[in-house]
């Protein structure tokens, strides 16, 4: 069963963090369109700020699969002349605050996606645009890489305890 979720946790998230790859042309075609815009037309309202929106999408539904392949930064000053089982074994017992941490970003989150479907929230800006939409994402890209997370748990426990899954 621990496989299974490793499996489709890692192959779902491998999936999302390749289609959220993309979402840095998107993000690079609307700040054309701003300079363009600004250049030879009247500038957009929107542009900076859906700019900001696609960047947030980016990051936070990547995050899961930056997670997956070991890209995040770490500090390495002993970790690399570690054995595998040594790392597995530190990684099973400092996952925690990544645990909690990721739990209270997820609570905000939710907290603060249901008071913006709630109360209709917008931005402060000229353009005004609703923010339902970007906290939702925010809160499936928390989600994502909490599952994540317990799945670099479950393989990491597996290797401290002398059984890796693969």
């Amino acid at each position: 069963m621990l496989k299974t979720y490793v499996r489709v946790v890692d192959r779902f998230n491998r999936g999302v963090g390749r289609v959220t790859m993309y979402l840095i042309f998107v993000m690079m075609g609307i700040l054309l369109w701003s300079s363009m815009s600004k250049a030879f037309f009247l500038p957009s309202l929107w542009t900076l700020e859906m700019a900001q929106f696609v960047m947030a999408a980016y990051f936070l539904l990547g995050g899961a699969y930056s997670l997956q392949l070991d890209s995040h930064v770490r500090m390495d000053l002993a970790y690399g002349r570690w054995s595998p089982r040594t790392k597995a074994i530190v990684d099973v017992v400092t996952i925690f605050m990544l645990f909690i941490y990721l739990f209270f970003l997820l609570y905000g989150g939710i907290s603060s996606t249901n008071y913006a479907i709630q109360y209709s929230e917008t931005s402060y800006s000229s353009w005004s645009p609703y923010m339902a939409p970007i906290k939702i994402v925010m809160v499936i890209g928390i989600f994502l890489t909490l599952l994540q997370a317990t799945s670099i748990f479950i393989k990491d426990l597996a290797v401290a305890l002398g059984r890796p899954l693969a």
